[in-house]
């Protein structure tokens, strides 16, 4: 069992984060017409709209509330808000987007495994994804209250420091986790795993979305005139009483 914690938690995160970020790189270089999200709108509306809507806003305030709060070390924030008050606000926001995220997911798969046109055009691999992604949800519902045996933050900045160390390269990071509970190590290994399988699945279309944000900081377009070294003005278009 050492030797398996070990693994999973000391050299485990460092292959699904290698596959992660290469897998995604090589998948762009030569399979760029498999990078899309193969939405089944076009199929059956159904219950795309509040599943899909429920799924992505749940799902993205989780994501960034997991990175900022895990990665963000203790002495940044201790002068503001105690490690208790960050827990008690965490298991709050992140039940109800945890609660969101889902019931989006539960209704995307039931939509998928039911509806016989988006079944029979499914892959494998958007069953699988949609599986793990509702277990990786139910086991963070059910952190919550576990969490609440915790309340004093001891619990949560462990978990952030194994994190911390694991993205730093820190030794030690496997001894954080000697108290953390089964549900809690579950719920970080299939994190994991989901981060693993991410660039042979549709999920690498999160790419495309968080490469939108550079829109909003590129420079204006210019426009140049197809007619160089001429005054101002005389680009434009003669008027219609003034051609004879």
């Amino acid at each position: 069992m050492h030797i398996l914690n070990n693994f999973l938690f000391g050299v485990y995160p460092y292959i699904a984060l290698t596959v992660f970020l290469v897998g995604s790189l090589i998948r762009f270089e030569r399979d760029q017409y498999t990078w899309k999200s193969d939405s089944s709108q076009i199929l059956k509306m159904g219950q795309l709209r509040w599943g899909s809507n429920l799924f992505h806003v749940g799902v993205l305030f989780l994501f960034f509330g997991h990175t900022v709060g895990m990665l963000t070390p203790h002495f940044v924030y201790e002068h503001f808000i105690s490690a208790g008050n960050k827990q008690l606000m965490a298991m709050v926001s992140g039940g109800l987007a945890g609660l969101a995220g889902f019931v989006g997911v539960t209704l995307l798969l039931h939509r998928r495994l039911t509806e016989p046109r988006i079944r029979i055009n499914s892959k494998t691999s958007d069953i699988v994804l949609l599986v793990l992604l509702w277990l990786q949800l139910a086991l963070g519902l059910a952190t919550v209250p576990l969490s609440g045996q915790h309340l004093d933050g001891s619990m949560m900045l462990k978990l952030a420091g194994w994190a911390q160390a694991i993205v730093t390269f820190q030794p030690g990071a496997v001894e954080l986790l000697a108290e953390a509970g089964f549900i809690f190590k579950a719920h970080m290994f299939l994190g994991m795993t989901i981060f693993f399988i991410f660039p042979f699945t549709r999920l690498v279309h999160v790419w495309s979305g968080f490469g939108s944000v550079a829109y909003l900081m590129r420079p204006y377009q210019v426009v140049r005139a197809r007619r160089l070294n001429v005054p101002a003005g005389q680009t434009l278009p003669p008027r219609a009483d003034a051609r004879v």
